[in-house]
Parts: C-alpha cells; sequence; structure tokens
C-alpha cells in the first residue's frame, strides 16, 4: 500500500477485498489456520474489526497469515470499545481472559461506559449447540458431576469473599477458572449438560469479576462481567444474565457513570420479567432506584424502590442456591435505607440500617463492616456526633483484616469527617485507629 500509515482497520478490509473473499469466508480462513475449522470469527466480529471497533489482539497472527498483511505501516488507532480479548466463541473467550489474568495480570484497559452498554449486545445463542456439534476424539468428557464441582467451588470461594473480602481469594478463583474449569469447557458434552456447565461457568467467572471489583481492580472486573453475562444468556438462565447485568450497574455507580447504570440496571430489570424469584426480583429492581437516585429520576427511584419492597415482603423460605436468591431483608433495608439517604430523608434511612443491623444480623462480617460505616456517616448528617462516632467504633472493630475496597473506601471517608471534628474528645484515638486498618498490609 502507499499513500503513508493506515490504519489497521483499513489493512484488513482492502487485503479482504483484494483477494475476494467475503468477511464469512474470512472467518472461515481464519478457523482453519487456527486449527479449529467453522468456529472461526463471524462475520459480525470481521465487521468490528474494519470498522475499527475492535482491535483482534488474539487473531492479528492468523490475519498476518491468511491475508500476507504488514502492519509496518499501519497507526494505532483507538478502537471505540476496548481491544479484543474474546475470539468470538464465548469459550474461547473465556479462555483467553482467564489466560491473561493467570499468566500476566496485565492488558485489562481501563473500564468504560463504552465496553459497558457493548456487554449488552454480546450472547451469541447458539454457541452451545455449536460446540456440541464439534465434538472430538480426545477430548475430556464431562458430565453432572464436573458440573456440581464447579458450583460447589464457587459456593466455597463466594462465602470466602463475603465474610473476608474479595481481596483475599481472588487468585484462587481465577486459577482455578483457568486449570480446572477451561478443560471442561474445551471437552465433550451434550447439550443439556454443556448448558449447565456454561451457566455454573457463568457464576464462575461472575464471582471473580465481583472479587475484582472489591479489590478495586475495576478494569478486570467489567470484562469478567461481562463474559458472566453472555455465558449465562448462552446458558437460557436469565436469572443469572440479571444478576451479571446488576453487577455492571453496581460498577457503573461506584464509577460515577450515572446514564449508563440506568441503562443497565434497567436491562437488569428487563432481562428477570420472567424469574419468578421474589427475593432475585428485588435485588434488581433496588439496583435500579440507587441508579436511578444517583442520575436524579426521582419517579423512578421511588416506584423502583417501592417495587423491591413489595417483592422483598413477599420472599419466605429459606433462599436458593443461586447469588440473587441469598439477598436478604437485612441487604435490602442496607440498600434502601442509603436509597433514602441520597433523597435526603436520613430519618428514615437510620430507621433502615438499624433494621439491618439489630433485626436482621447481617452476620458476614464484610457486609456488617459497610452497614456501620454507613450508618456512622447517616448519623453524623443529623448531627448526631456521639452516635456517629459510636458507629465508626464498632465498624473499625469489624473491618480489621478485610480486604475489600469498599471497605478501605469507607475507611478514607470516614478519617475525612474526622478531620472536621478533630476537637471533639475521643476523635484522636478513633482516627489513629482508622489509620492502623488503612495502612494494613493487604498481601
Amino acid at each position: 500500500m502507499s499513500g503513508g500509515p493506515v490504519t489497521v482497520a483499513d489493512l484488513i478490509r482492502t487485503a479482504r477485498e483484494k483477494k475476494g473473499w467475503s468477511q464469512p469466508r474470512l472467518g472461515l480462513e481464519l478457523g482453519t489456520a487456527e486449527g479449529k475449522g467453522g468456529s472461526g470469527p463471524d462475520r459480525g466480529q470481521v465487521s468490528r474489526w474494519e470498522r475499527g471497533g475492535r482491535v483482534p489482539k488474539y487473531w492479528m497472527p492468523y490475519l498476518i497469515k491468511v491475508l500476507d498483511i504488514d502492519l509496518a505501516d499501519t497507526v494505532a488507532v483507538q478502537p471505540t470499545v476496548p481491544a479484543e480479548s474474546d475470539t468470538g466463541d464465548t469459550v474461547d473467550s473465556v479462555i483467553e481472559l482467564s489466560r491473561r489474568d493467570v499468566v500476566d495480570r496485565r492488558g485489562f484497559v481501563a473500564a468504560s461506559t463504552a465496553y459497558a452498554l457493548t456487554a449488552l449486545s454480546l450472547p451469541d445463542p447458539e454457541s452451545v449447540l455449536r460446540r456440541v456439534r464439534l465434538k472430538s476424539k480426545g477430548k475430556v468428557q464431562v458430565g453432572r458431576g464436573e458440573v456440581a464441582a464447579v458450583r460447589q467451588m464457587t459456593t466455597s470461594l463466594g462465602d470466602a469473599a463475603a465474610e473476608l473480602g474479595g481481596g483475599h481469594a481472588r487468585h484462587l478463583a481465577v486459577r482455578y477458572l483457568h486449570h480446572d474449569v477451561v478443560p471442561w469447557l474445551e471437552g465433550t458434552w451434550s447439550e443439556a449438560v454443556g448448558q449447565e456447565l456454561f451457566a455454573a461457568t457463568a457464576q464462575l467467572v461472575h464471582l471473580i469479576g465481583w472479587m475484582a471489583q472489591d479489590e478495586g481492580n475495576q478494569d478486570a472486573a467489567q470484562q469478567y462481567y461481562a463474559h458472566s453475562f453472555r455465558l449465562a444468556s448462552e446458558a437460557g438462565d436469565p436469572e443469572l444474565a440479571a444478576t451479571t447485568l446488576r453487577g455492571l450497574a453496581v460498577q457503573a455507580i461506584d464509577l460515577g457513570f450515572r446514564p449508563t447504570a440506568v441503562r443497565i440496571a434497567e436491562e437488569c430489570v428487563d432481562q428477570a420479567k420472567h424469574v419468578g424469584d421474589p427475593r432475585a426480583l428485588a435485588y434488581y429492581q433496588a439496583t435500579l432506584a440507587n441508579a436511578a437516585a444517583l442520575d436524579g429520576y426521582r419517579r423512578t427511584t421511588t416506584s423502583a424502590l417501592a417495587a423491591s419492597q413489595t417483592a422483598i415482603e413477599r420472599a419466605t423460605g429459606a433462599p436458593g442456591e443461586s447469588w440473587a436468591s441469598h439477598y436478604s431483608t437485612g441487604r435490602w433495608a442496607h440498600e434502601a435505607g442509603m436509597i433514602l439517604a441520597q433523597l435526603g430523608d436520613h430519618t428514615s434511612a437510620q430507621d433502615h440500617l438499624h433494621h439491618a443491623l439489630d433485626i436482621h444480623g447481617l452476620d458476614r462480617r464484610r457486609t456488617r463492616a459497610i452497614v456501620l460505616a454507613d450508618l456512622g456517616t447517616v448519623r453524623l448528617r443529623q448531627d448526631d456526633v456521639d452516635g456517629a462516632l459510636a458507629s465508626w467504633g464498632d465498624f473499625l472493630d469489624c473491618a480489621d483484616g478485610i480486604r475489600s475496597i469498599k471497605v478501605q473506601d469507607a475507611v478514607h471517608d470516614m478519617r475525612a469527617r474526622l478531620y472536621r471534628l478533630r476537637n471533639v474528645p475521643g476523635v484522636e484515638e478513633l482516627d489513629d485507629r482508622a489509620a492502623a486498618v488503612e495502612n494494613a498490609p493487604t498481601v
């Protein structure tokens, strides 16, 4: 090519057209070059490359080979969504994501609204069936025993993270995904088992996303959430899909992506329209209320909050096995209290937080610590300084040893507020305790 530097997108499109290939034909050639035949990238994926929407990092060696192209004269162009970590196939995409996380812990681009919204269009409903048709000798045979193992390990890792924070065991979860689950994903299974395997893996990948978010790695969290949504959707599990979208929405809330948070929370509620578990419905509606409150949609906030309250009041009996079914009345009371605080109703907010702590207990140390920190802030806003200091003292008792970015942020916020109260008796001692928690080793 002549005329100066060109983009990678231009180079791919021009070289493909020169060969007289269609976009599907290019995908077939790439799949053949990789050794997987018809499981290469589809027309939509090639089209995104040629529009500059994604940079095909994984497929680049194969593109150079089949198109006979030279990257020396190309210029880098910032894609409209993050550089491609997936291969078009959900399983290949998850494998590549876990490999990068295990091998070099790099390659995660900054979390963005673009990536979060792009996640909504990721699912490939034919993925399970396509892999069933690609059975071959030599692959490990996968049955319901392996699926049960994934679910059990996810539960065990999740219990540890809920108690002590996501920073404690994420590396174990990632290695389990990469070294144990990946061979099963690449194995041979029936359609029914494949759907169950996808669903179980979606739960594990969602947990890793939550752990990454809780340790402050927002970039990795966003990518794991997106992959979990894709797996859950392809497994045909609307509750799992909605729960993952809920994770993306909460992340958008935490990062201040207000319109994006509302959009994803609305999609989360829509995904769950056929879910029957009232705990799950309360979970999703409360998230929408939280996002809407952040973005100033008072009517949507009050409507979603009322819907979540109606749903949680219908929840009876023991929770099920899913993530969303463990959404308790106590957790709802905490979330509802903080939404009411955003709306300026601090009296009702404090009532809800007391309800969460005193009536329902919140036995997980991480959760209880966060509620106590929030209660201290609400009390301070009501000019109850003594009450605020008491709640913050209880918070520090709970927070010691927990590795969670939410807990660390709560410590930072508390110390900033304590500075304004530095002349109040007892504040200096409390600040010294907070400093010890803040500076505790994280590894």
